[in-house]
């Protein structure tokens, strides 16, 4: 019997009366049950794309709000939620840690849990938490003191909870969790603070661990309790004991592919940002420099944590451009199986779904400093005086010189998701375009302490917009269509068999667009920036599409330049709700 039946067998057998569980298989197949939106991504290849179609492009004009569910309380900071839909319910998460229980009918509360925080965490980039995940009759996220907690879906009572890391240590953890044969499936957050990035996976009935995988090399995994082998190779890439407090966090979560049975996760920035004390340098001879795994994309094994493959976008990484952004699992014109994703450095990448080679590489924003380009290997050609400066070679010591490097720390694109569609095999990417004045400091490790060794201010490119929505061709790197947006774009994107493409602004807006032409068939002004990920669903023979509204994340507090053009946005936390009724589904 395979790991596949003993998990649905297993979720069976523990149901109880007139409870609904969630299998492995209704996982497997969210993308093809519209009445239900089970996973983060909207399906486990992250494609973010829905195959309803009765909002289209005729009628969407049509579509009003249903109902508005506001989070409450003081507790308004960014919303970055994707929410779920199961047996008449809608789960999200909201900013400081909470869980809410919502009838998908009247958008009446049934509960809600508030995690009770200590004092003393320490978030890099708001009190934020995207989204969480349901299997059985339990449903899990995680916590900004880095622990993950299982509630019972009806109830919303603690079942189990567990401590990723240790939060006095700079973890922390915002992703939503991923569930595989069994399994919850968690990253860790904290690359600003010398943490060490790990996948760790957990019993999801009891909450026992079963392995745990670091990625950063020297460090050793973990299977049923006992050690299992070293990640990498010590010191083939990392110069003396820097790879001990190396970062690399796993801070986006991860995807599944079921056709290769493997778990895609990304690796975040080096610590410390100053990657002149990562340099190859003499401390190893042999040493590369590319301080692995950091910056990568890696390919593991579900049921032990091994590394099957990893692709690295940035070594020897010194911008902060982290390689956690999302892999999407599609198949091409061709009939390739590929994964595509667009990291901050960037660049667009499009790899191969057996193994994570290279296939190819393009630029998806203008004025990319720091590379002349990506070679046929997939490593970039590094503009050598892009740099940031050596501190050591100054005459002061003390600060590095100054460049101006695009894109800027926070990315060609940030955390926020981008969409495939299966109707155009386009994807939808939202961008921004901004770059920074960058300086490398000197920076010892304090544990609990930030360990950049880098100073910054983030500019905008251009006077017109930031914020970008760009459709792109994988197969030939083109833009299709593009969207610019005054403020940076920081939500999510979803595309449906209706072709369209929704998205939204921190102006506020929600917009739907033609996938093929990008032109703006409707909006919605929310009455807060829209950070959040969008989802649709059929209810009553009717679409719903809902998305959170609740301006926030990285922006504001480490934008620099762009944090002032932007600091007139106010603060929210109301779940909108939209359907196209029936009698209107056929008006145009």
């Amino acid at each position: 019997m395979n790991r596949f039946i003993l998990a649905a067998t297993a979720t069976l057998l523990l149901a109880g009366p007139g409870q609904a569980q969630v299998t492995e298989e209704d996982l497997a197949n969210d993308q093809a049950t519209p009445e239900n939106v089970l996973t983060n991504g909207m399906g486990r290849h992250l494609q973010r794309y829905s195959p309803l179609d009765m909002l289209n492009k005729d009628n969407v004009a049509n579509l009003v709000p249903a109902w508005a569910f506001s989070l409450g309380g003081e507790k308004q900071r960014g919303q970055e939620t994707q929410p779920l839909i199961h047996d008449g319910m809608m789960y999200i998460t909201g900013s400081y840690s909470r869980i809410y229980a919502i009838d998908i009918e009247t958008g009446k509360e049934i509960w809600q849990y508030d995690a009770r925080l200590p004092e003393g965490i320490l978030p890099c980039c708001d009190v934020v938490n995207r989204g969480a995940a349901i299997f059985g009759d339990k449903i899990y996220f995680g916590t900004l003191d880095a622990r993950i907690v299982a509630l019972d879906l009806k109830t919303g009572d603690v079942v189990w909870r567990d401590k990723i890391a240790d939060y006095k240590a700079g973890y922390s953890y915002t992703a939503a969790p991923l569930i595989v044969d069994g399994l919850v499936i968690t990253g860790n957050s904290g690359g600003e603070f010398g943490i060490v990035g790990a996948v760790q996976a957990r019993d999801a009935e009891t909450g026992d661990l079963v392995w745990e995988r670091p990625v950063i090399e020297g460090h050793m995994g973990m299977l049923n309790g006992e050690e299992s082998t070293m990640t990498g190779e010590l010191n083939a890439t990392w110069p003396g004991d820097m790879w001990k407090t190396g970062g690399g966090a796993t801070w986006l979560g991860g995807s599944y592919d079921i056709d290769t049975d493997t778990l895609v996760f990304g690796a975040g920035n080096p610590a410390p940002w100053n990657s002149w004390l990562r340099d190859a340098g003499t401390p190893t001879e042999g040493n590369t420099g590319d301080n692995l795994y950091a910056a990568s994309r890696l390919g593991l094994d579900p049921a032990t944590g091994e590394i099957k493959w990893h692709f690295q976008t940035t070594p020897r990484e010194g911008w902060d451009y982290d390689g956690v952004n999302e892999v999407v699992a599609y198949t091409d014109r061709e009939g390739n199986g590929r994964y595509a994703t667009a990291d901050r450095n960037g660049f667009f990448y499009v790899l191969n779904r057996e193994d994570g080679a290279f296939v190819a590489a393009y630029p998806f924003v203008k004025d990319i400093s720091w590379a002349e380009g990506i070679d046929e290997n997939g490593r970039p050609i590094f503009v050598e005086e892009n740099r940031p400066g050596d501190p050591s070679a100054s005459a002061e010591g003390n600060k590095g010189e100054i460049i101006f490097a695009s894109p800027s720390f926070l990315g060609g694109k940030n955390w926020m998701p981008m969409a495939y569609s299966q109707n155009t095999g386009n994807f939808y990417v939202p961008s921004n375009e901004w770059g920074m004045d960058i300086w490398n400091e000197p920076i010892t490790y304090k544990q609990g302490a930030a360990y950049l060794g880098a100073g910054f201010t983030i500019k905008p490119n251009y006077e017109d917009h930031i914020g970008s929505l760009k459709a792109i061709d994988p197969d030939s790197g083109e833009i299709v269509w593009e969207f610019k947006n005054d403020a940076p774009l920081w939500g999510g994107v979803m595309t449906t068999g209706g072709g369209l493409v929704f998205t939204g602004t921190p102006e506020g807006r929600f917009i739907a667009f033609d996938d093929e032409t990008g032109e703006e068939l409707w909006s919605f002004q929310t009455g807060s920036g829209i950070v959040g990920q969008p989802i649709t669903w059929e209810q009553n023979g009717e679409q719903y599409v809902s998305v959170i509204s609740g301006w926030g994340g990285a922006v504001p507090l480490w934008g620099g330049e762009v944090a002032n053009k932007v600091n007139y946005l106010n603060q929210g936390g109301l779940l909108w709700t939209f359907r196209l009724p029936k009698e209107l589904a056929s008006a145009n």
